[in-house]
C-alpha cells in the first residue's frame, strides 16, 4: 500500500500500488504543495489505507529559483570569507559582457571569518573558549540559518563541529549547516556553496515537510515519509530537512529511475528520457540500465556538489507561454503560465497563448478532453489568444501555432543534444522515453529530428515519475576525497568509506542496504577536472585505471594510457530494496472500445484527417499508423504522416517510422 507524489508546476501526479494493482491520478498543483499533495492522495485511494508515502517535490528547486529562502550567515576561516563571491574564473557567458553571476546568496555583512587553521594533531588551536566574540557577531546579525565551511574541513571537521556546538549553545533555534557534513570533498569554492545552498533552504523545506506531516496526520496518511534525492533514491523525511540541497532535482528524478527500469525491461542499451510537463522540460541519459549521474553541477548559477541524475532543464513545457522580442521574433518560455491562471484554454483567467493551446488548436489535442481528467480546455480561448500573438507579427493563429510548436521543440532538441553529442554519445544509437503530460505530443519530432533509434512511451506515461518513486530504493550516498596516486590504500579507504555509507543508511532505514556501490573521481595528474568510474574492493589499481583510460576517451576523444592518474575522491552508494520492480505489475490488459472516431489534425503540409485511439483499449500487438491522436486519461501522443506505434506487451508503445 504505497502512494507516489510528485509535484510540478502545473500538476500533482499520483500512483498508488496496492501489492497488485496499480492506480494512478492527476491533480492541479498548489501555491502550498502539501494541500495538493494530501487532496489528491484521498481522492486516488478513496479513504484506503496507505503504508508508505513516497514524495518528489519541487520546493528546494523553486525556493531557490524565486530567491525566496533563508537569511543565510556563512562562517569561514578568517580570509577567506569572500570566496563564494570570488568564485571561478569562468564567465556564464563567455562572449556576452551583459550576463553577470548570480548573486551571493549570502551578504557581505553576514559573512564571519573564523580563526583556526585545521591540523591532523589531537591538539587543536581553537576553543570554545575563543569564540565568544564569533558567536556576539552572530547573534547581532540575526540570521535565520548559519553555514559553516572552513579551509580543510573536508580533511578535518573538528573545528566545523566545535563551532557548530558554540552556535547551538548560544542559539539553539538556528539551523546551521557544516561543510564536512554536507559535502566532504575538497575545492574551496564548490563546498562553500553546497553549504550555503543547504542552509539557505534548510528553514523553508523543514517547515514545508512538518506542513506535510501534519496535513498527512489529519488526512490519515502515514508520517513516516520518504523524500526523493537528486541522486534518483530516497530518504526519510528527517533527513530531507536537514539536507535540502540533496533534494534540488528531487522532482525529474523519478522519471529517470522509470526510464532506466523500462529501458532494462524492453532491452534497450541506451535511452534518453524526455520528461515534459507544464513548466519544463527534462531530459537525462541513460546508460546501461543506469542513469548519467552528475557530482558536479550548478544550479541557477550555483554550484552544488551533491550526486544528482544528470538532468538538463529547460523552460519548454505546456504552458510555456508565446511572445514576441523586440526584434520581431516569434519566442517560447521559459515563463510558463503555470497552473493558474494557466493557458489560456484553461479559462482561469490567463489570455496568453501556451504551448497547449497550440496544440489544442491544431487538433492534436482533443477539445472534448480534461486534463488530469478535471481541467475542460476551450478552444474558441486558445485560437483568440493565438490571434492576438500571431497578429503581431502578421500570422493567423493556425500559423502561429505551428511557429510555437517548431520554436520550443528546437529548444528541446538542444536540450537533447546537450546530454548525447555534447557528451561524446551518438543519439542515433538511442530510444527517446517520453512522458510527462506533454511529452508524447512532440517526441517523434524530436527523435527524427535527430535520426534517433525510435521513441518509447511507457504505460502511465502522464504520471511517469510519479510511478518512479515506486521504483526508487532508500539510498544513502557519502563521500571522501582522498588525492590517491597510487594503489597502497585504495581499498582500504574503499572500506572505510563502505562502512560509513552502510552504518549511515542502516541508521537512517533501521536496516541493512541490499547492496553498496564504488564510484571513484579519477583524473591524469595535474588536470583541473574528475571523471567518475565505477569501482568494486578489491580490482586493483590497474583495473581503475583502464577503465578510467576508456571512460576519458569516451568522453573527450582521446586518451593518454601512459600518464599517471590520480584518485580525487572516492563515492560510496548505499540502496536498499525498491516498494515495487517493473515485472511486479500485472500483465497488461485492454480495457474499453479502442476506435474513437476521426479528427482533423493541422501538420506543416496543411490538415489532414487522423485517427483517434483510446490508449487503454489496444491490446498488445496492436499497430497504429499515423496521422493519429492516442489519448489516455493523463497524457496524449500524437503520430505524424508515416509513424507507426507497435503496443508491447508491457503496455509501452513503441514508435518507429
Amino acid at each position: 500500500m504505497t502512494l507516489g507524489v510528485d509535484v510540478g508546476g502545473t500538476f500533482t501526479d499520483l500512483a498508488w500500488w496496492d501489492g497488485a494493482q496499480l492506480r494512478v491520478g492527476k491533480t492541479s498543483s498548489t501555491p502550498d504543495q502539501s494541500e495538493g499533495v494530501v487532496a489528491g492522495a484521498i481522492e486516488l485511494t478513496e479513504g484506503r489505507p496507505v503504508g508508505g508515502l513516497l514524495h518528489g517535490t519541487t520546493v528546494a528547486t523553486n525556493t531557490l529559483l524565486e530567491r525566496k529562502g533563508a537569511r543565510t550567515a556563512l562562517v569561514a576561516t578568517e580570509g577567506f570569507i569572500d570566496v563564494i563571491e570570488i568564485g571561478r574564473q569562468d564567465r556564464p557567458s563567455l562572449y556576452d559582457s551583459f550576463v553577470d553571476r548570480s548573486e551571493p546568496l549570502v551578504e557581505k555583512q553576514l559573512r564571519f571569518g573564523a580563526a583556526e587553521r585545521s591540523t591532523f594533531d589531537a591538539e587543536s588551536n581553537l576553543r570554545l573558549s575563543n569564540l565568544g566574540p564569533l558567536i556576539a557577531a552572530l547573534a547581532a546579525a540575526r540570521p535565520e540559518a548559519v553555514a559553516v565551511s572552513l579551509l580543510f574541513g573536508f580533511a578535518n571537521p573538528d573545528h566545523e563541529l566545535l563551532i557548530r556546538e558554540a552556535i547551538v549553545a548560544a542559539l539553539p533555534d538556528l539551523p546551521v549547516s557544516i561543510s564536512s557534513e554536507v559535502v566532504g570533498e575538497l575545492r574551496e569554492y564548490e563546498r562553500t556553496s553546497t553549504t550555503v545552498l543547504n542552509a539557505y533552504l534548510t528553514p523553508v523545506m523543514s517547515r514545508y515537510l512538518r506542513r506535510l506531516v501534519e496535513r498527512a496526520a489529519v488526512a490519515g496518511l502515514p508520517p513516516d515519509i520518504l523524500v526523493m534525492r537528486s541522486s534518483g533514491g530516497l530518504m526519510d523525511i528527517g533527513t530531507a530537512g536537514q539536507l535540502p540541497a540533496a533534494a534540488l532535482l528531487s522532482g525529474p528524478a523519478g522519471g529517470v529511475v522509470a526510464s532506466a527500469a523500462l529501458g532494462e525491461t524492453l532491452g534497450y542499451g541506451r535511452l534518453v528520457s524526455f520528461d515534459m510537463g507544464g513548466t519544463s522540460t527534462d531530459v537525462c541519459r541513460i546508460e546501461r540500465g543506469r542513469p548519467e549521474v552528475s557530482y558536479e553541477r550548478a544550479i541557477d548559477g550555483y554550484p552544488c556538489r551533491m550526486p544528482s541524475v544528470a538532468v538538463h532543464t529547460v523552460g519548454a513545457g505546456g504552458g510555456s507561454v508565446g511572445w514576441i522580442d523586440p526584434g520581431g521574433a516569434l519566442r517560447v518560455g521559459p515563463r510558463s503560465s503555470g497552473a493558474i491562471p494557466g493557458p489560456a484554454s484553461y479559462d482561469r483567467g490567463g489570455a496568453e497563448a501556451a504551448v497547449t493551446d497550440a496544440n489544442l488548436a491544431l487538433g492534436r489535442i482533443g477539445s472534448e478532453v480534461r486534463l488530469a481528467g478535471s481541467v475542460p480546455l476551450r478552444e474558441d480561448l486558445a485560437l483568440a489568444a493565438l490571434d492576438r500573438l500571431g497578429a503581431a507579427v502578421g500570422l493567423g493563429h493556425r500559423e502561429a501555432a505551428l511557429g510555437m510548436l517548431e520554436v520550443v521543440e528546437a529548444h528541446m532538441t538542444r536540450a537533447i543534444r546537450a546530454v548525447s553529442v555534447e557528451q561524446g554519445a551518438d543519439p542515433r544509437d538511442a530510444a527517446l522515453v517520453a512522458f510527462g503530460g506533454a511529452g508524447g505530443l512532440h517526441a517523434t519530432a524530436l527523435a527524427k529530428s535527430l535520426e534517433m533509434a525510435g521513441v518509447i512511451v511507457p504505460p502511465f506515461a502522464g504520471v511517469f515519475s510519479a510511478f518512479g518513486l515506486l521504483l526508487s530504493p532508500p539510498r544513502h550516498d557519502a563521500a571522501r576525497s582522498v588525492l590517491l596516486r597510487s594503489g597502497e590504500r585504495l581499498d582500504e579507504l574503499v572500506d572505510s568509506l563502505a562502512g560509513e555509507a552502510v552504518d549511515t543508511y542502516r541508521a537512517e532505514t533501521g536496516r541493512g542496504p541490499e547492496q553498496v556501490r564504488l564510484v571513484a573521481d579519477v583524473r591524469y595528474l595535474g588536470q583541473a577536472h574528475e571523471t567518475s568510474v565505477a569501482y568494486e574492493a578489491g580490482e586493483g589499481w590497474d583495473v581503475l585505471a583502464g577503465r578510467f583510460h576508456a571512460a576519458h576517451h569516451d568522453h573527450n576523444g582521446f586518451a593518454r594510457p601512459e600518464d599517471p592518474v590520480e584518485v580525487v575522491t572516492l563515492r560510496a552508494e548505499a540502496v536498499g530494496s525498491p516498494a515495487m520492480s517493473w515485472n511486479e505489475l500485472p500483465e497488461f490488459r485492454p480495457e474499453g472500445e479502442a476506435g474513437r472516431g476521426t479528427r482533423e489534425v493541422v501538420s506543416s503540409d496543411g490538415p489532414v484527417p487522423a485517427s483517434v485511439w483510446w490508449r487503454g483499449g489496444l491490446a498488445p500487438g496492436r499497430e497504429i499508423v499515423g496521422p493519429a491522436v492516442i489519448e489516455e486519461g493523463e497524457a496524449t501522443t500524437y503520430l505524424g504522416p508515416g509513424e507507426r506505434a507497435v503496443v508491447s506487451e508491457s503496455g509501452a508503445l513503441e514508435v518507429s517510422w
